[in-house]
């Protein structure tokens, strides 16, 4: 019986060239010379650094634009609060999400089943798979998904025949 898993996997390969990228220009661009501003990429966050709320968002404009030219969706970013440091310098972490939420995994399961076609979908962990009897029904539900849930940044992999 045909399947495939709905997930949200970023390529953390990518993130991490894109950050390392964004330090790079950091260290080299004149506006940034002897400031604290800064990105670090540790476990699936990004935290940037500087010395005031207006560096955080250009560091933030510098990062989505490398990660743009990596073909990375900024849609993965989950970003936090400006938080105060010591001083006047500030901090944001940035969460890289990976794996469809619990609320997330239902709204898709619910439109699968609202659709009407002949498939069947149940959440796995942090992924949705989906069977069918056939294969066009299953690239239906695919087109479904693009269209109607554009918040999150899913792809399809694991397709079997």
């Amino acid at each position: 019986m045909p399947s495939f898993d709905t997930v949200c996997e970023p390529n953390l390969v990518e993130v991490r060239n894109a950050v390392d990228n964004t330090a790079k220009e950091i260290g080299t661009r004149f506006d940034f010379k002897g400031t604290s501003a800064a990105i670090e990429l540790k476990d699936k966050e990004i935290t940037l650094f500087g010395d005031a709320d207006f560096q955080l968002t250009q560091v933030e404009d510098i990062l989505t634009s490398k990660l743009a030219k990596r073909n990375v969706d900024v849609r993965f970013l989950d970003r936090g609060k400006v938080e105060k440091m010591g001083g006047d310098k500030v901090k944001q972490v940035i969460k890289v999400r990976s794996g469809i939420e619990t609320e997330q995994a239902k709204r898709v399961q619910k439109l699968i089943k609202d659709s009407k076609l002949k498939v069947q979908a149940s959440i796995q962990g942090d992924s949705v798979r989906v069977t069918g009897a056939k294969r066009d029904d299953l690239q239906a539900v695919m087109a479904l998904i693009r269209k109607d849930i554009d918040d999150l940044p899913l792809s399809f992999n694991n397709f079997r025949d």
